[in-house]
């Protein structure tokens, strides 16, 4: 159990820490107050999605809601094998740029606001019993990052939802090289088989409800093979939730 001056202690660190580098908009770096966040300019600039969505990727919907689920023409088009889905912000401008900077610029600090955001856009998707599970990244992307930018993500996602996290229960076992440039059919093909359930830590995702977490969501190619992996370490229910989604025309 910790000490109540152990708890002093840490916080103090914490408090210097915030002294010396002061929280930084994730957009655009300037000071903001708190923990981080956006700039009041930067936030008026950026897409977050909210009202009527698509159930199963987030993205935004014409009109209003009339209570029951309803999917976007992407998702009528192409089957998802995950149950139901979310997004905070759209995949243009300042979403856009923000991704970025976590996937290639060393933000990972980034992580902390993106995951109080997506909390918020996942909200009706959650559910107690819960875990938390980032889409993994293949050795090699890990070798040149140093870091999964999904599975920063989902540590903060976990400490703002109170759920459990597990960073390992799947593996990714080829492909290290992006996307980018495939297409349709090239994206689903170059995944196919890519993600499986860990040896030894992919059991415990057994008759358990599972959040899957990435950073951006364009095709869903990588989403629906990181689900896949899910069921087949027996999870029982798949959600999804990205940090950005790609939408045509936003």
């Amino acid at each position: 159990m910790q000490s109540p001056g152990m708890g002093l202690a840490r916080a103090a660190t914490r408090g210097l820490v915030a002294a010396v580098y002061p929280a930084q908009c994730a957009n655009c770096g300037e000071a903001v107050d708190g923990d981080g966040g956006l700039c009041a300019p930067c936030w008026r600039d950026t897409q977050f999605v909210s009202g009527h969505v698509c159930d199963q990727c987030g993205a935004p919907l014409p009109g209003e809601s009339d209570g029951h689920a309803d999917r976007c023409d992407e998702c009528m088009a192409i089957a998802r094998p995950w149950d139901r889905g979310r997004t905070a912000l759209i995949y243009k401008g300042n979403g856009r740029r923000m991704v970025l900077a976590l996937k290639h610029a060393d933000r990972p600090d980034i992580a902390v606001p993106a995951a109080g955001w997506m909390a918020r856009a996942a909200a009706p998707i959650l559910s107690e019993d819960m875990v938390i599970v980032p889409v993994p990244a293949h050795w090699t992307r890990m070798f040149r990052r140093r870091y999964n930018q999904a599975a920063e993500i989902a540590r903060a996602l976990g400490r703002v939802t109170g759920l459990t996290v597990d960073t390992r229960a799947l593996m990714r076992i080829t492909g290290g090289e992006t996307q980018e440039g495939k297409t349709l059919d090239q994206r689903f093909a170059h995944v196919e088989g890519a993600i499986r359930p860990h040896p030894k830590r992919g059991a415990r995702l057994a008759g358990r409800s599972v959040l899957i977490v990435d950073d951006v969501m364009t095709s869903g190619a990588t989403l629906a093979a990181a689900t896949e992996a899910a069921r087949e370490a027996g999870a029982v229910r798949v959600c999804i939730v990205t940090l950005a989604r790609v939408v045509r025309d936003a």
